[in-house]
């Protein structure tokens, strides 16, 4: 249906959640087999040289036959089937593939040592695990598991493990999917667990509904769009909306297998006339620190922005260098995305720098004291999910942690709260503070990091800052900031002076940072969040 009107979303949005939630869902056929077989699928570069794509066709071939593959190991419908893969064009064959069994996705990322793989493994409970040459050392601790190595590409030793390659190629394909109930697991992807031991999120399969949601609606993506979502799809973002909402939709996959390069990634938009792009701040910020210029020759239609809050400089920056609107979107992996700058024409409205953007349809966002009571326009609290009238809400609880689950609900169950705090302004846009332990008090002052970071990033020499409170006898906590130069920059105490006076002119007296530390690095989670924790503990 052309969908023009907010009431037009909705009507789209239930039509999705009765496909996605029914007793019989085939996954398979949503993801692969319904698109036209000669669209491609995927295209796959690697900074080693390696090109690749594969066709709709072709993906449905390959992952017939590996599923073949995963029923002779005795994969069974709700089976875990864990990937410590990069991207790759095997990775999605495989992901298909445990799909088409009525299998569970368990994403490893390959940053991952050896023990945050174990416990992700042992935990899960995945039969089988696939991998290749370069992380198979991190599974050397893991017993009772079949392993399959991808590597055994062009007569490489892949030891006793499984080869993927010569398996799929043996295998006939597999004849009929499994039939799913919307309420059985699709994924089960673990946290970072930057405060404690990660939690395993159940993802069921009516999810599909939250996702083609977000690609729609938020990130605006078409049918004549070339879609290219950098995140790696190890997290939530890069597998909800890099891999599942891209083959909901019947989109080409874009994957690039290397270190983030701002002038490889320019290529890549250029060659593969990318239309639509998405991110984190992290990757925007480095294109703004590495002066590339104005890029000639971009089809850049939508800009987005998730992961973590944008610095309100680089919508200005991506205004100027990429010839776009920046969006900027909050989600989590509980939730999928449920706060956006939508760029639907139906729901589309002027950007806000410095605003999350405005709650998804399906989602009712809400703001909360510490009382759990709903807070009014302008009051800073607790960001939280009314999950009883919020459909489009996928949380219910963690695998295995039913005491972690009631952590995070209020209410019986009604708000899910997400553990940030923030603020709601008359017109509905949602303004992001900080964590629920990152705000820094002093002097009575309710200080949130993220909009002294900003302030400190806007300053010519800065590239990234994190910032904390540090225990003062007199103001309760002072703002600490560590912070990371340009290139070319000397870190000096003279600079450390104008940096602080910068802030107190910037933002607020009584909010910047009385103490500067200048590092090389900031400590993040694989994903790109800082960790200020670690940075409070330094303090």
């Amino acid at each position: 249906m052309e969908v023009k009107s907010l009431g037009d979303v909705h009507l789209q949005i239930n039509g999705w959640l009765d496909r996605y939630n029914s007793s019989h869902v085939d996954v398979a056929a949503l993801l692969c087999d319904r698109h036209d077989p000669q669209k491609r699928t995927l295209n796959f570069e690697s900074a080693a040289g390696r090109v690749e794509s594969l066709s709709y066709g072709e993906l449905q071939e390959k992952s017939r036959r590996f599923a073949s593959v995963l029923r002779g190991l005795g994969i069974e419908k709700g089976d875990r089937v864990a990937l410590l893969l990069p991207k790759s064009p095997e990775l999605l064959i495989a992901a298909v593939a445990l799909w088409r069994l009525g299998a569970v996705y368990i994403p490893l990322f390959t940053a991952f040592g050896p023990e945050a793989v174990a416990v992700r493994v042992e935990d899960s409970g995945a039969k089988v695990i696939l991998t290749d040459n370069t992380n198979r050392p991190k599974l050397n601790g893991v017993q009772g598991r079949s392993i399959v190595n991808i590597d055994d590409r062009e007569g490489q030793n892949v030891g006793e493990d499984i080869p993927f390659h010569a398996s799929l190629n043996r295998a006939d394909p597999l004849d009929e999917n499994t039939s799913t109930d919307g309420k059985d697991m699709l994924v089960l992807l673990y946290t970072s667990g930057t405060t404690g031991q990660p939690k395993g999120v159940k993802v069921p399969v009516h999810a599909l509904a939250t996702f083609e949601s977000y690609m729609r609606f938020a990130l605006d993506v078409r049918e004549d769009d070339m879609f290219w979502n950098m995140a790696d799809p190890g997290w939530a973002y890069g597998l909800y909306y890099g891999l599942l909402g891209p083959l909901l939709l019947g989109q080409t996959i874009m994957y690039y297998q290397g270190a983030f390069d701002p002038a490889r990634a320019i290529d890549i938009m250029r060659r593969y006339e990318i239309t639509n792009f998405a991110s984190a701040p992290t990757a925007y910020r480095v294109f703004r620190s590495a002066h590339l210029g104005k890029p000639e020759g971009l089809k850049l239609r939508v800009a987005s922005s998730a992961g973590e809050p944008l610095n309100p400089e680089l919508y200005h920056w991506a205004r100027e260098t990429l010839g776009v609107e920046l969006f900027d979107h909050f989600g989590q992996t509980e939730l999928g995305m449920a706060i956006c700058n939508h760029h639907h024409p139906a729901l589309s409205r002027s950007i806000k720098p410095g605003s999350m953007g405005q709650a998804m349809p399906g989602f009712r966002v809400v703001i909360l004291d510490d009382h759990g009571n709903e807070q009014d326009d302008g009051v800073e609290g607790h960001l939280a999910i009314d999950r009883h009238a919020s459909p489009l809400c996928i949380f219910e609880e963690y695998y295995n942690a039913p005491d972690r689950t009631a952590e995070r609900l209020m209410h019986h169950g009604r708000y899910y709260l997400a553990g940030d705090n923030a603020s709601r302004d008359h017109e509905g846009n949602y303004f992001f503070s900080g964590r629920g332990d990152d705000i820094i008090l002093s002097a009575g002052y309710r200080i949130g990091p993220f909009e002294v970071e900003s302030a400190l990033v806007h300053h010519p020499a800065v590239a990234e800052a994190a910032v904390v409170g540090k225990p003062d006898d007199l103001k309760g906590e002072i703002v600490k900031a560590y912070v990371v130069l340009k290139p070319g920059q000397e870190a000096t105490d003279a600079l450390k002076e104008e940096l602080s006076l910068f802030v107190k002119q910037k933002l607020a007296a009584h909010a910047y940072p009385r103490e500067i530390v200048f590092v090389d690095q900031l400590p993040k989670t694989p994903s790109g969040k800082i960790q200020r924790f670690l940075l409070r503990a330094q303090a």
